[in-house]
């Protein structure tokens, strides 16, 4: 095990050394007792978020590099508490028996692949064994199942713990004014186009002579609510651009708006009902907020395990 260490170091040392990056050079990132976690590790369980940061940021190349780093670092940690729990898995004297294993790999064959052939095609395009594969299904298992047996432990949250929650966190839970809506929507083919304003006159003179507003918008509106006459159900403010939302909340319940003519939409609205800003009270969300500490409850174990694992293991970062 010593020799194991030194190498390594001396590894780490030479790539430092030469003034080079040493997960270059040598491919280390870190150290897990005897287990080793390389750069090219990290930059594969990295790759799906790397390549959404380069859509999301390629035009920005400070700010994506920067999200990047984060990506690795966050990886590398992740597969360092991976070797950890496999690790613990072994020191621990747990056995998975490899009949287990072969039924997890079929399952995860059918679900993933279809069939045996798209299978083997599969890992030769990713440069894969099946004995490779079958390891990456039995550690995965592994990880979860530990990780599950650590956090769901029994956690009982108490009606007291629910009522501070409520009462320290008001804002959480505060609606805003709302208002339900029905529009009839008519998009304009350029800026100037007389023609969807003078339809969207009409359709308010059929509506002021008795016209169901309904039936109007299931007619003419070209909005995603037409087949549900027009209906945007209950919506805050925030959710309408500003013009529409100007209006819409000042109209008395019942009534319909002035016709609405912007750039490249016209818009008719009914305002339906009102419901003033208002905290949600404590029987509506008592569920959800006892979910919220479930949650917290059970990060704290699994982070306090991880934790307790690092403390007995060695473990070295490059």
């Amino acid at each position: 095990m010593k020799s194991f260490y030194l190498i390594v170091g001396l590894l780490a040392f030479a790539a430092l050394s030469a003034g080079a990056d040493p997960a270059v050079v040598d491919g280390i990132k870190g150290v897990v007792s005897s287990s080793v976690v390389t750069f090219s590790e990290v930059e594969d369980y990295s790759r799906p978020a790397a390549d959404a940061l380069r859509r999301q940021y390629g035009d920005q190349p400070d700010v994506f590099q920067q999200k990047l780093n984060d990506t690795l670092n966050d990886s590398l940690n992740q597969l360092v508490e991976n070797a950890l729990i496999l690790r613990s898995f072994d020191t621990e004297g747990y056995k998975l028996p490899d009949a287990v294993v072969d039924e997890l790999v079929q399952e995860r064959v059918r679900e993933r692949f279809g069939d045996r052939v798209t299978f083997m095609k599969t890992l030769q395009a990713q440069g894969l064994t099946v004995e490779q594969f079958r390891k990456q299904v039995r550690d995965q298992y592994i990880e979860a199942a530990l990780r599950n047996q650590n956090v769901q432990k029994e956690i009982f949250i108490s009606p007291y713990q629910i009522e501070k929650y409520y009462n320290a966190n008001p804002n959480e839970f505060r609606v805003e004014d709302q208002i339900k809506l029905r529009m009839i929507v008519l998009a304009k083919s350029t800026p100037d186009d007389t023609n969807t304003l003078k339809l969207a006159r009409e359709i308010q003179a059929k509506l002021k002579d008795g016209a169901p507003f309904t039936e109007m918008a299931s007619i003419y509106s070209q909005g995603s609510q037409q087949h549900q006459g027009g209906d945007w159900g209950w919506v805050q403010k925030s959710v309408l651009r500003k013009e529409l939302a100007d209006v819409a909340f000042s109209l008395p319940v019942g009534t319909v708006s002035d016709l609405v003519d912007t750039p490249d939409t016209c818009y008719l609205m009914l305002v339906e009902d009102k419901h003033a800003s208002h905290v949600r009270p404590l029987t509506e969300v008592a569920a959800d907020i006892e979910k919220t500490l479930r949650i917290k409850q059970q990060a704290k174990l699994q982070k306090d395990w991880i934790e307790g694992l690092k403390k007995k293991t060695f473990i070295r970062y490059f």
